[in-house]
C-alpha cells in the first residue's frame, strides 16, 4: 500500500452526514477539537491529507442541510447562507448588481467542478491571504454570523481574522451566515486578480476596490490587498487621499502609489516582494481607470458554462447517517442502485476506482487541479478527488461508464472520435464528462463557453484544438 493510499484510508475515523443545523452544532458541542465542518470539501480533504489538521478524527457533513444555500436582499443588506457556492454567486442577480467585486472574485475561484462545490463560507473560513472572496468582503464590509449550541453572535470580517489561517473561530461553533451592505447607486466597486495562468491559479496578488460618489467626487473609498500580508489588508493612506478627489489620471496614479507603499510582502514560490509590490500599483490603477470608466464589469461573463445541472449541484437526504468502517455506503451510480460496504474513509475517487470497480475516472492530481477525476454528483460536474466517499451516501453519481444510452455513445463521445480528440486518453474521461455537462446547459455553446467549460482540465499532450474542435462538432449533432 502507497503512503497515498495510507494517507486517503486515514483522514477520518467517523463521518456524518447531517439534515439540520442543530443536528451539526449538537455534534460540534460534544465533539469539538476533535471535530470538522465540512461543505464543499476543496480546502480541508486536502489539509487532512496534508497532515494539516492534527487531531481530527470527524467530519459533519452539512452540504445538504436545507436552507443554508440561499442569496438573498434582506433590507439594504446581501446575505450568503453558509452552503453558499461560487458558482451561484457568479451567476446570481443580487449579487452581479449589488456585489460586482464578491462575484468578479467568484468567478476566479478555480474551475467549473470546483465552483460547483466550494462554498464562499469555507473559503474565507480557511483564512489564506491568498484566497479570492476575502479581499472583496473586506471591501464590502462584510460580517459573519457564528453558531453555537450558545446561540450566535456576529463579527465583523475585519476582526475576524487574528493572522496567518487564524481566526476567533471557537471549535463548537459553525459560521452559517455572511452579511453585506449592497451597494447603492452611488458606489461602485470592482475586483482584479493576478495570477499565474487564466484559470486554476492561486493569486500573486489580488485587489478589491469600492467607492462610494457624491457627484462626481469621491465620497469614501475601501481599498483591500490580497496575498501581500498574513491576512487581508486595507490602503489606508490610499483610501483616505481619495476622499473628496475627482478620479484624474493624476489622482490614480498617486494613489495606486500610496497603496503600492502599504504592504511589505514577502518572496515565495509565485512572485518577489519587488514584483508584488509593482502589482499592487498596477493593479489598484487598472481598477481605478475602470471605475473612472463605467467599465468595472468588463470581461464579466453573461451566460458561462456552469456544469451544474438543474438543481446546481444541491441535493437532498433523507435522513441523517453517520458512516464509520461498518455502515455501509448506499447510493445511486449510472443509474444503478448500490450498497459498498468499504471504501468509507476514501474520497469518491478512489471509492469508484477501488471499491466499485469504475476505472474510467483517473487520478492525475489528487488536488483538485487537473479535472481527469470528473463525475457527476447530484447533478454537478465535480472533481471526484475533492469529494469524500460517505457524501454519495443516498445521492447520485454518473461516471463516464454511464454516459452511453443503449450502446449508443454520447455525442461529446462519437465527436472526440471523429475529431481525433482522444491523443494519449488519460485526460479524456474528465473533458467527456465537462463537454457533456455543457451540451446539458448549453446545446449549442460558444466558444468562450467551451473555454469556461474546460478550464479545470489539464491536457498534458498539449493538443486543445481536437478537443476543442470535438465540442464544436458535438453541439452540432
Amino acid at each position: 500500500m502507497s503512503r497515498r493510499d495510507e494517507s486517503c484510508i486515514g483522514m477520518w475515523e467517523r463521518y456524518f452526514n447531517v439534515t439540520s443545523l442543530a443536528q451539526a452544532l449538537e455534534l460540534l458541542h460534544e465533539h469539538r477539537e476533535h471535530a470538522r465542518v465540512i461543505a464543499g470539501g476543496t480546502d480541508i480533504l486536502l489539509e487532512l491529507e496534508r497532515g494539516a489538521r492534527k487531531g481530527v478524527e470527524i467530519l459533519i457533513d452539512i452540504s445538504r442541510v436545507p436552507g443554508l444555500n440561499e442569496i438573498s436582499l434582506r433590507g439594504g443588506d446581501v446575505r450568503l447562507g453558509a452552503l453558499t457556492t461560487h458558482n451561484q454567486v457568479v451567476v446570481n442577480p443580487i449579487t452581479k448588481s449589488r456585489a460586482l467585486p464578491l462575484a468578479q472574485a467568484c468567478w476566479e475561484v478555480g474551475a467549473p467542478q470546483i465552483r460547483n462545490r466550494a462554498t464562499v463560507a469555507g473559503n474565507l473560513i480557511t483564512a489564506s491571504p491568498a484566497n479570492d472572496t476575502i479581499t472583496p468582503l473586506m471591501a464590502l464590509e462584510a460580517s459573519v454570523t457564528l453558531a453555537s449550541v450558545e446561540g450566535e453572535r456576529t463579527v465583523h470580517l475585519r476582526e475576524f481574522y487574528t493572522g496567518l489561517r487564524r481566526t476567533v473561530m471557537r471549535p463548537d461553533e459553525l459560521l452559517t451566515a455572511i452579511t453585506f451592505p449592497a451597494l447603492g447607486t452611488d458606489e461602485r466597486g470592482v475586483f482584479i486578480k493576478l495570477g499565474l495562468r487564466r484559470a486554476q491559479a492561486i493569486a500573486v496578488i489580488n485587489v478589491a476596490v469600492v467607492l462610494s460618489f457624491a457627484g462626481d467626487a469621491i465620497q469614501s473609498a475601501r481599498i483591500t490587498l490580497g496575498s501581500v500580508a498574513p491576512t487581508i489588508i486595507h490602503a489606508p493612506t490610499a483610501e483616505a487621499y481619495l476622499q473628496g478627489r475627482r478620479l484624474s489620471e493624476d489622482v490614480i496614479v498617486e494613489a495606486a502609489r500610496l497603496a503600492a507603499a502599504t504592504p511589505a510582502p514577502i518572496d515565495d514560490i509565485r512572485a518577489t516582494a519587488e514584483y508584488r509590490t509593482e502589482m499592487v500599483r498596477v493593479l489598484v490603477a487598472r481598477a481605478l481607470r475602470r471605475l473612472a470608466a463605467g467599465e468595472e464589469a468588463q470581461g464579466y461573463p453573461d451566460d458561462p458554462a456552469q456544469l451544474w445541472g438543474v438543481h446546481e449541484g444541491h441535493g437532498a437526504l433523507a435522513s441523517s447517517s453517520e458512516h464509520t468502517i461498518s455502515q455501509p455506503i448506499v447510493t445511486v451510480i449510472n443509474g444503478e442502485a448500490r450498497t459498498v460496504a468499504t471504501g468509507q474513509h476514501k474520497s469518491l475517487l478512489r471509492f469508484l476506482r477501488e471499491d466499485c470497480g469504475m476505472p474510467g475516472t483517473k487520478e492525475g492530481c489528487a488536488e483538485g487541479e487537473c479535472g481527469a477525476c470528473t463525475v457527476f454528483l447530484d447533478g454537478a460536474a465535480v472533481m471526484a478527488c475533492m469529494v469524500p466517499a460517505p457524501r454519495v451516501h443516498g445521492a447520485e453519481v454518473v461516471t463516464v461508464e454511464g454516459l452511453a444510452e443503449e450502446g449508443n455513445l454520447h455525442p461529446i463521445q462519437s465527436a472526440f472520435v471523429e475529431c481525433g480528440a482522444v491523443q494519449c486518453g488519460y485526460c479524456t474521461p474528465g473533458f467527456i464528462m465537462a463537454g457533456a455537462k455543457l451540451l446539458e446547459e448549453h446545446p449549442h455553446p460558444t466558444d468562450p463557453q467551451i473555454q469556461q467549460s474546460i478550464s479545470g482540465n489539464l491536457c498534458r499532450c498539449t493538443g486543445y484544438y481536437k478537443i476543442i474542435d470535438a465540442f464544436r462538432r458535438a453541439s452540432q449533432s
